[in-house]
């Protein structure tokens, strides 16, 4: 392991946040959460809730002192400039992981109000961070979780690189390289677009050093962490509008329902297990980008699978039916997708795969809480 580090986890609070913080905390690593309980609050609005009892953040904090330094601060980095500063000015962390944006596409495609918010949210929130940084210690080291959406799911220039395209100019013959083109899909994914030009305009500017992790979809719910204290579990959503797509199938094989599959199923998306977002996280942190002239990208990613081919395995493994409905997103029918991820395997990331038994781990986890399962939420309500 690296020297030990102070991390300040923004949306600490989050499925994937969470156990990244423990995580941190368990390798020794001093963590501070600024979370504005958001999460929650979304659950109030659209009348889900996660599979999984989630414990106050009161109880989690408690909890998880048993595991190592670890404090939380309920802030919104994206109203609350001067308190976000002000944070960061009094912990001073050597890296900041921010996890602090409204992760849902469907979410943010739902209607005016949950459209500008994504936007109000992520963008600011961002921002504010970046420019907390330059005012207090452009040294601290900002790893951020990003998406694979923003390349947008085409082979139009080959192999998805980790961020960056080679190009030729054609008047000139010169070769350089360019920010991939960006192509989001939804609200959310444009907010994620904004945040790579952002970073790029901060470190060219002041010399920032900056992470930006294109990951896959989680799938998954527990780590070996979040087991040891019911007060440590994790989220697990499953409705149409946080569930995504592999956990969602989970749910549905465990009270039989039949499997979703928008369209015609082709779509070729990137997967990861949630162990492997805390330990990627982690692995960042650890060994902070070195490069102030232009962002450092990684695709966090560990396989690819076709939505019908993803339905296909579960139908098999639980016995239960496939069922395509119409699509409620613009996107392509079906398309391929390779994705480049040297960067995190060259600093010792060893991806969990489908393969490895985790499906019927996640099983067990859906049938503990089969009675909290509501059919009536397993459908998106958005349409685009």
């Amino acid at each position: 392991m690296e020297k030990e580090v102070k991390v300040i986890v923004v949306g600490g609070d989050g499925f994937c946040g969470w156990p990244t913080s423990l995580d941190l905390a368990a390798q020794g690593h001093e963590v501070v959460i600024l979370d504005n309980l958001s999460r929650r609050a979304i659950d109030l609005e659209l009348g889900t809730e996660s599979l999984t009892p989630i414990a106050s953040m009161q109880d989690r904090i408690s909890a998880a002192s048993a595991i190592g330094a670890i404090s939380w601060s309920q802030i919104d980095i994206a109203t609350e400039y001067e308190r976000t500063r002000d944070a960061i000015d009094h912990h001073r962390p050597d890296a900041i992981v921010h996890f602090g944006e409204q992760r849902a596409a469907p979410y943010s495609m739902i209607g005016d109000r949950q459209r500008r918010y994504t936007v109000d949210n992520n963008a600011r929130g961002t921002h504010n961070l970046l420019s907390a940084i330059v005012e207090i210690d452009p040294a601290i080291h900002l790893v951020h979780l990003g998406t694979m959406g923003v390349y947008g799911y085409s082979k139009e220039f080959g192999r998805i690189p980790e961020g960056y395209l080679d190009v030729t100019i054609n008047s000139t013959g010169a070769e350089t390289d360019i920010l991939y083109p960006a192509n989001p899909g939804s609200i959310y994914h444009m907010t994620k677009c904004l945040d790579q030009l952002l970073f790029a305009f901060y470190t060219k500017n002041w010399g920032l050093r900056i992470t930006d992790l294109h990951q896959g979809i989680v799938w998954g719910t527990e780590t070996p962490l979040t087991v040891t204290d019911p007060r440590l579990t994790n989220r697990f959503d499953y409705d149409g509008e946080y569930g995504t797509v592999l956990n969602r199938f989970l749910v549905q094989a465990a009270i039989g329902y039949p499997l979703t599959v928008y369209g015609t199923g082709g779509q070729t998306r990137a997967f990861i297990n949630i162990r492997d977002t805390a330990q990627c996280v982690r692995i960042a942190c650890e060994n902070p980008s070195r490069d102030d002239r232009r962002v450092r990208i990684f695709n966090q990613v560990a396989e690819t699978f076709g939505v019908a081919e993803l339905a296909a395995r579960v139908a098999e493994l639980f016995d239960v039916e496939v069922r395509p409905i119409e699509n409620p997103r613009k996107e392509l029918p079906s398309n391929e997708l390779e994705v480049e991820n040297d960067g995190l395997l060259s600093l010792g990331f060893d991806p969990l795969l489908l393969t490895d038994g985790l499906l019927t781990e996640v099983e067990e986890t859906v049938g503990k809480y089969r009675s909290r399962i509501r059919e009536d939420v397993i459908l998106s309500r958005a349409r685009w």
